[in-house]
């Protein structure tokens, strides 16, 4: 495919809660936004009270939002990369972190690649990565799962056939959960993992609250932490 050199698409970090956006993007995001005028939000309040936030020089009125999320119809993407192909930059930006990743966010950027419209993806922080930098389990070898079943019983046997796979392979299993089921998602975890298992919940991560705690499952039987409606992610190695 010939790559179109008229436009860009931009994948621009968010916080990963309520934190100052310059304490952890770095500045040169903050210039490619200044320059922006059309933007896919995930949510349009919130994306356009990032942009007001980062870049306030930037005109409300004058910048035109499109939305990308769970009910967005594929004529909508389609305007999105209309946008493009004549010419325009845009800027995806999710809800939180990286876009792209536990987003829906990537069938633009799939998109994109079909059309040979340039992907620029710009740095900030991403839960998922921080939270295996903090770990201390295996960085070389890891898995995203995004979302486990809510089921329980087919919950329970998903987190042994990972507990499986993290043994054979010596592999970092990583999760995440809604808010707030993260205590339920931690109980399953701690009841059906073997005892020796390390696992990790890292929380408020990049926020004054922040949390990281690795152990074995043992240990976390002994330990009452609340993670109740804190963004967290968790993951698991079994040695």
């Amino acid at each position: 495919m010939e790559r179109i050199q008229t436009a860009t698409l931009f994948l621009i970090p968010n916080v990963l809660g309520d934190t100052a956006p310059l304490e952890v993007i770095p500045m040169s995001v903050k210039k490619n936004i200044e320059q922006l005028r059309y933007f896919v939000f995930e949510k349009e309040k919130a994306g356009r009270a990032f942009v007001k936030r980062i870049c306030p020089s930037v005109p409300q009125d004058k910048i035109k939002v499109f939305l990308l999320n769970k009910f967005t119809e594929s004529y909508e993407v389609e305007e999105m990369m209309k946008t493009l192909t004549t010419g325009h930059d845009l800027g995806l930006i999710s809800d939180a972190g990286c876009p792209g990743i536990a987003d829906p966010g990537a069938e633009l950027v799939a998109k994109a690649h079909q059309h040979g419209i340039r992907v620029v993806p710009l740095v900030g922080p991403s839960s998922i990565l921080l939270a295996l930098m903090a770990s201390g389990l295996n960085g070389q070898s890891f898995v995203f799962h995004g979302y486990l079943p809510i089921e329980k019983i087919e919950r329970r046997k998903n987190i042994k056939q990972l507990e499986k796979n993290a043994a054979q392979h010596k592999q970092t299993q990583i999760c995440i959960e809604t808010p707030y089921r993260n205590n339920s998602l931690l109980d399953e975890l701690v009841r059906t993992l073997h005892p020796n298992t390390r696992l990790c919940v890292a929380c408020d991560l990049t926020l004054p609250t922040e949390s990281i705690k690795t152990a074995t499952v043992a240990q976390w039987k002994k330990s009452n932490e609340d993670y109740l409606r804190r963004p967290a992610v968790f993951l698991f190695l079994k040695d």
